[in-house]
């Protein structure tokens, strides 16, 4: 099946698009065009990691992929129970996809609240693969199990291979100096191995990865390598698994270049140091660990190579207050949080639209109010992006739209910043952020030069023939002020939140220039250059499908549905929320009928109401999981034939 033919039916089960038979006995392989597979059990039981090497594989098989990783709050949730299950999803195949699937063909479940919490996603027919050691009288109880499913016939409809991981992992691993229960951690590995042989993925690159992530402890490296390579042999040898499956690797699906698996932490992390590169600043990281950004800290502080100065500041406000210090010192200046992290920083977001500094803001947004869902995703930071501060100021607002798209993002925010003289917030979520994806890594000759010049001297003659510096005399295209470095002879001039005089910077309470000040920086960012937004429609729709941030997997997946099956609907997608594209207003009068899917409720289809008096239609979901394709079609669908 070619790409283009299986791309748009994204939602149906694995197609099998071939299959061999092996002489001699040997197990057939069949050949599918894609596959979905969860990884679920406790959140000590390493899903998390198994996912991720599996996903690494698969990357470098040539596979398109997208991943989901789905995990509890807390840090070891409780064993046993459903609210402490974690699951890894991935979905990859031999075509272009857009999202980690809606249903998994195959489960992997490691106790019964891993069974519990997932059999409800799996469809008919599905497999599952069970930990049969973990389903003891008493977890079947702490779950509500009356009866083992494994026995009661609950699980006829599905294709069950019930495998003792614990006890087969502890057999492999007998000749090692481990206790049982040091033995049973690698039972992740021997699931892994099964998995690797069940799909035909490479093993060389995990065997490499475990060496080097116990480099320090060999025995325990060369345990789990153990244990992975008895799961790839009980798979070839054991007559429960009768087949194998290869998923072709992806070679129409991508323009050609060099490509690697990334998140959206990581991509972000990553276009940081491009943009600091880019720009010939430091980059300076001024932050506070808050789950699903902490991960941008962690990465940064990787790289004192590049220049990049990362400081752990001891709560959110010290944290962009240090960054924002860093902003006037002429550093790329950026601060990273989620959303109750950005209440705390609104006050210095303000001071920095008052003092005018390119600064950025990264929000990785989660479920709230308050705490919230930290380890669930939601888009509901929108509105405080726009309006969270006093007073009127305004500030850019910039989304990316898939995990590898957070590189280019950060580089937007980046230019929008150092070239306007004003902090920008960048809108990720916990989806993008720690879901992954192929990533074409660009030549350098494709990023853009983001080189600034600060003010090097006097730049206003007063009426007297005497030259001095003016802070505040704009560029008279971006209305950006000039960016005096601290300590550069001839330009001192006064700092602060206090209103500043027009040109001079002076303290100020005049009326007519507090109200001139106001506008002007309003109108800076009404200005800002952001291309136009580009629309899906070949073929002459009536509905139109807006969507902004990560809805654009899901979205695009089901307007894809849509069209396959005759349906005639267009597509766009913002990157720019503050401020909107010019020709956005445009493209809305051409439809008849417009919808906003959102993980809020209804955020930005407000904005569109107020700003282009346009009867937008929400679909709105914040239950902390992204939208599944078929859902989204089936909405739309009953939007078109309204």
């Amino acid at each position: 099946m070619t790409s283009q033919v299986s791309s748009p039916a994204e939602q149906a089960d694995a197609t099998v698009v071939g299959e061999q038979r092996k002489p001699g006995g040997a197990k057939d392989v069949r050949r599918l065009d894609r596959v979905i597979i969860r990884f679920a059990g406790d959140s000590g039981d390493g899903m998390q990691l198994t996912g991720d090497r599996f996903t690494s594989e698969t990357a470098s098989f040539g596979n398109d992929l997208s991943t989901l990783p789905n995990f509890p709050a807390e840090i070891r949730a409780p064993a046993g129970t459903l609210p402490g299950v974690s699951s890894f999803q991935l979905h990859f195949a031999d075509h272009d996809i857009l999202t980690p699937g809606d249903a998994p063909n195959v489960l992997v479940a490691m106790n019964p609240a891993a069974l519990k919490a997932n059999i409800g996603d799996l469809p008919r027919g599905a497999e599952i693969i069970v930990n049969t050691d973990e389903f003891t009288k008493r977890a079947l109880q702490k779950v509500g199990y009356a009866a083992s499913p494994l026995e009661d016939g609950s699980l006829d409809g599905y294709h069950l291979h019930p495998v003792p991981l614990t006890t087969l992992t502890v057999e492999a691993l007998k000749e090692f100096d481990l206790s049982r229960k040091e033995a049973e951690r690698s039972k992740n590995m021997f699931a892994l191995g099964l998995l690797s042989w069940m799909y035909h993925r490479p093993t060389e690159g995990t065997e490499k990865f475990l060496n080097s992530k116990f480099a320090k402890k060999p025995e325990i490296a060369a345990a789990n390598i153990a244990a992975f390579r008895a799961g790839w042999n009980f798979g070839e040898t054991t007559e429960d698994f009768a087949v194998s499956y290869e998923v072709a690797p992806a070679t129409k699906a991508f323009p050609v270049g060099t490509y690697r698996n990334i998140s959206g932490n990581l991509a972000l992390a990553y276009g940081l140091v491009a943009a600091s590169q880019q720009a010939d600043l430091p980059l300076f990281l001024g932050s506070y660990p808050i789950t699903p950004a902490s991960d941008i800290l962690h990465e940064l502080s990787r790289h004192k190579n590049f220049g990049v100065r990362t400081f752990q500041a001891e709560d959110e406000i010290a944290g962009i207050g240090a960054a924002l210090g860093a902003a006037f010192g002429g550093s790329l200046a950026v601060t990273t949080t989620s959303g109750p992290g950005v209440a705390l920083k609104s006050e210095t977001i303000g001071l920095a639209v008052s003092l005018e500094l390119p600064l950025l803001v990264v929000d990785i947004q989660r479920g709230g109010p308050s705490t919230g869902l930290p380890t669930k995703t939601e888009q509901a930071d929108l509105l405080q992006a726009m309006y969270g501060r006093n007073g009127e100021a305004p500030v850019p607002v910039v989304a990316p739209k898939t995990p590898a798209d957070c590189f280019d993002a950060a580089l937007e925010a980046a230019r929008i910043a150092l070239i306007y003289r004003t902090p920008v917030i960048l809108l990720s979520d916990g989806y993008l952020a720690n879901g992954s994806e192929p990533w074409r890594i660009p030549d350098l000759d494709e990023l853009p030069d983001l080189r600034v010049r600060f003010a090097t001297g006097p730049n206003h003659t007063l009426d007297d023939g005497t030259e001095v510096f003016w802070p505040y005399k704009r560029d008279p295209r971006t209305l950006a002020r000039p960016w005096a470095v601290p300590g550069t002879p001839g330009l001192e001039h006064r700092i602060g939140g206090i209103e500043k005089q027009d040109g001079t910077g002076n303290i100020s309470y005049d009326p007519a220039n507090h109200d001139f000040m106001v506008r002007t920086r309003q109108a800076k960012i009404d200005g800002i250059d952001v291309p136009d937004v580009e629309v899906d429609d070949p073929d002459g729709a009536r509905t139109l499908v807006l969507g902004w941030g990560s809805t654009y997997g899901p979205i695009t997946a089901a307007v894809r549905r849509l069209r396959a099956a005759g349906e005639a609907v267009a597509q766009a997608h913002l990157r720019h929320l503050n401020p909107f594209p010019r020709n956005l207003g445009e493209v809305l009068e051409r439809y008849g009928k417009v919808v906003i899917p959102e993980m809020n409720l209804g955020q930005l289809a407000t904005l569109i109401r107020a700003k282009y008096l346009v009867d937008a239609r929400s679909y709105n979901q914040v239950n902390g999981m992204p939208f599944k394709a078929e859902q989204l079609a089936t909405a739309l669908k009953e939007a078109i034939d309204d």
